[in-house]
């Protein structure tokens, strides 16, 4: 099975099931001489995990990250890190009702027909319960990328028909993001959020939503041209994730509304005037802010019953079994955060290798304008 793998200087490899022994990953090309402990994954593992609130799966499972390799006396040693997280709760039974069925919009009936067979428990390898490495992983790129002065940080900007708002809006606070349930960064928006998601549960149903990420203190210029551009590799990793159906780089589809008038961000020797491209142009960083939105689809598992086939072709009728999360966007924050620092570790590591000796006369301007 290929596609397992991301990157090319940094590159990470997951491997496991929903339902089996583990889930791991190998993960190459760290610089070395970098302090890391499992303590500094398990904090974004602990953001990600099932059972956190009665707005996500039920199932428990303490996502215990072991580091079984690459790092000595507490530092990094350039060698390939080895990840695993031992899967603890699983009930391989809720799913023996699906072995000879298929679930709408679920990768079942894909997967069926390119391998022939699946491993119908949770999902298998389709499970989203794979993306935990991707965070332990994410984890390590974002304390490289600490040192540097880059953070990535994302949020949950909508949640069905409730939206809570931009960087840009007098409401938004960082440091709320992680003191509720929803990453939402506006606290008057949690009832509301709440109530929605109290309503999706009672109909048995699930919902669908939005997380925006943004990455700050990024210098210009890292990025390739033509088929290796920033935007579309951070595109490809992020539409990677289970369930997400778009990814939006800056204004994303609002330009096609936008006068080139409106939508080009001019520039003045104190900074950008504006940031509609998202930090990012010809495929390359300015220096500014670079902001990224997934849109993930409605949990593809609930108990209304859906019109589907069994593996012979025959019609049937669908009611999903088990526990799952009723919003996949809600636990999704941390995973972007974690495919963004990836990716922008990746094309740091290979801009240092092909540019570290350039010298750009031009200066350097702020990424945003202030008087």
């Amino acid at each position: 099975m290929s596609g397992n793998s991301f990157g090319k200087l940094f590159t990470v490899t997951s491997f496991g099931e929903s339902h089996g022994l583990a889930l791991g990953a190998i993960v190459d090309g760290c610089p070395p001489g970098i302090p890391l402990t499992e303590e500094d994954l398990q904090a974004d593992l602990d953001r990600r995990k099932p059972g956190t609130s009665r707005y996500t799966t039920p199932r428990k499972e303490p996502d215990q990250v072991k580091i079984l390799s690459g790092v000595f006396e507490g530092k990094t040693t350039g060698t390939p890190i080895g990840l695993v997280i031992e899967n603890t709760d699983q009930r391989s039974k809720d799913y023996s009702n699906i072995e000879a069925t298929f679930r709408p919009a679920h990768a079942d009936y894909a997967y069926t027909q390119k391998y022939g067979f699946r491993d119908y428990r949770g999902g298998g390898r389709s499970s989203a319960r794979e993306t935990a490495m991707r965070v332990a992983a994410g984890a390590i790129a974002k304390k490289v990328l600490a040192e540097k002065g880059i953070q990535v940080r994302g949020y949950l900007s909508q949640l069905g028909p409730v939206k809570t708002g931009s960087v840009n809006s007098a409401t938004f606070d960082w440091d709320e993001v992680n003191n509720n349930p929803f990453f939402c960064p506006d606290p008057a928006k949690i009832g509301e959020l709440e109530d929605y998601m109290r309503q999706i549960r009672k109909e048995k149903d699930s919902i669908g939503a939005k997380i925006s990420v943004v990455a700050t203190g990024l210098m210009p210029g890292l990025g390739e041209p033509i088929f290796d551009r920033l935007d579309a590799e951070l595109a490809h990793a992020l539409m990677s994730i289970n369930a997400v159906k778009g990814v939006e780089i800056g204004d994303g589809f609002d330009v096609v509304e936008q006068k080139g008038t409106e939508h080009r961000d001019e520039m003045t020797p104190d900074g950008f005037l504006s940031n509609h491209a998202g930090g990012i142009v010809g495929g390359i960083t300015t220096g500014q802010d670079i902001i990224a939105h997934i849109a993930l689809k409605p949990t593809s598992s609930i108990a209304v019953p859906g019109r589907s086939i069994d593996i012979e072709g025959n019609p049937i009728d669908v009611v999903t079994k088990g526990r799952h999360d009723p919003c996949v966007g809600i636990r999704a924050t941390p995973i972007a955060e974690a495919m963004m620092a990836i990716t922008l570790l990746d094309h740091l590591l290979r801009h240092r290798g092909q540019n570290a000796d350039v010298v750009c006369n031009t200066p350097v301007i702020p990424g945003q304008y202030s008087e």
